[in-house]
């Protein structure tokens, strides 16, 4: 295996002198890297940040701006499908076989993904993909294909090529290429829909917390997959990393991933896809070959000093700050019994976090690329 390894005005009246008791200090919090704060603690916890409201209110200006200027089918879906759960005043996909999407299938989700699709761009220098497919690659399949971006653009690029993408909600637009089609699928079905050795190249985006078992999708991904044909997964990390201490494990952003991976546990479906390295090991033991990791930190925010890093940072704040509230709403909410009001209150903590220019934080992102033996 190949491994390229690379946040009031006073009152004018007398009034009788009183000596109210003094506030009791906040206490600083210590928790060990497994420890889950209680909602509760985000009601009264103190508001740390480098940075006072009025810039912090400036920057939500900034962000509006920042946003709006990035911002760049199925012939006949059943009414069952069209049939959205309705959770906190947020769509999610209709209950589906096996499916169970923990984020939103409505326009704020959309504006996100989309963003992240831009974001993934930059991440690979402009390209689709790196696994190394031919020019005439003939069928292709988009799992998980969310908005249908990616999708659009390779069926852009290869006229040529018939391209499938899949996904449990029909949010996908319907003027697409003519050689695109859109199919409301599960990629936790046991035995998916297609012919052995049908497609050339699979590619997966971002289904962490989406698989109920990854070396059954591998598989699965391995039998339709030609000889010869590539698959190419890009997972992140839900967790914050820094290289310089400024994400602490009590503040919000330390907290991030602690209840995602409990809520994980929960839910059935892991969010340690990178940390367990979930891609290489169910690769290879679906019987993949010439599998090639390629790690890289994506910072969050606009404090990197380079150009690329810094345009990376503002996108991938962009696309968490779009739909906040939809990427913690069912975890958080749904599996972990966190009351809407419990959740909007740790959100405002943790937005000021991720605003904070004195966070240097970055996530994992992890590109997995491999071919079936002739």
């Amino acid at each position: 295996m190949a491994n390229d390894a690379p946040g009031s005005t006073p009152s004018t009246a007398p009034v009788e002198a009183t000596t109210a008791p003094p506030e009791p200090a906040a206490q600083p919090v210590t928790v060990s890297d497994q420890t889950i704060l209680p909602a509760s603690h985000w009601q009264n916890a103190p508001v740390r940040s480098t940075i006072p409201d009025p810039i912090a209110a400036e920057d939500d200006g900034d962000a509006d701006s920042t946003y709006s200027s990035i911002q760049s089918s199925t012939a006949s879906l059943t009414e069952s499908i069209l049939q959205y759960r309705t959770i906190h005043g947020r769509t999610f996909h209709s209950e589906r076989g096996r499916a169970q999407a923990w984020t939103p299938n409505d326009e704020s989700q959309a504006e996100s993904m989309d963003m992240n699709h831009h974001l993934c761009t930059l991440i690979l220098d402009g390209k689709l993909h790196l696994a190394p497919i031919p020019d005439d690659v003939e069928k292709v399949l988009d799992i998980g294909t969310g908005t249908g971006v990616w999708a659009m653009d390779f069926a852009d690029l290869h006229p040529k090529a018939r391209v499938i993408g899949t996904d449990v909600s029909p949010m996908q637009p319907t003027w697409v290429p003519p050689n695109l089609q859109f199919q409301i699928d599960d990629a936790n079905e046991e035995a998916w829909t297609w012919r052995e050795n049908e497609f050339d190249f699979v590619h997966v985006r971002a289904l962490f917390g989406s698989i109920i078992s990854w070396p059954a999708f591998y598989k699965e991904a391995y039998r339709v997959t030609k000889p010869g044909g590539y698959i190419e997964d890009h997972e992140w990390s839900v967790k914050f990393g820094c290289d310089d201490g400024s994400v602490l494990d009590d503040s919000p952003m330390g907290q991030w991933s602690k209840v995602y991976w409990e809520g994980g546990k929960k839910f059935g479906r892991t969010f340690r896809v990178v940390e367990d390295d979930e891609q290489v090991q169910g690769m290879e033991a679906a019987g993949w070959k010439d599998i090639v990791k390629k790690d890289i930190k994506v910072p969050i925010g606009s404090w990197p000093r380079g150009e690329r890093e810094k345009t990376m940072g503002i996108f991938s704040r962009g696309m968490w700050e779009a739909d906040a509230e939809g990427y913690v709403l069912y975890i958080w909410g749904t599996v972990m019994g966190w009351s809407r009001e419990e959740i909007q209150v740790y959100i405002a903590h943790l937005r000021r976090q991720v605003r904070d220019p004195n966070v240097h934080s970055w996530y994992l992102h992890r590109i997995v690329h491999a071919r079936k033996p002739e």
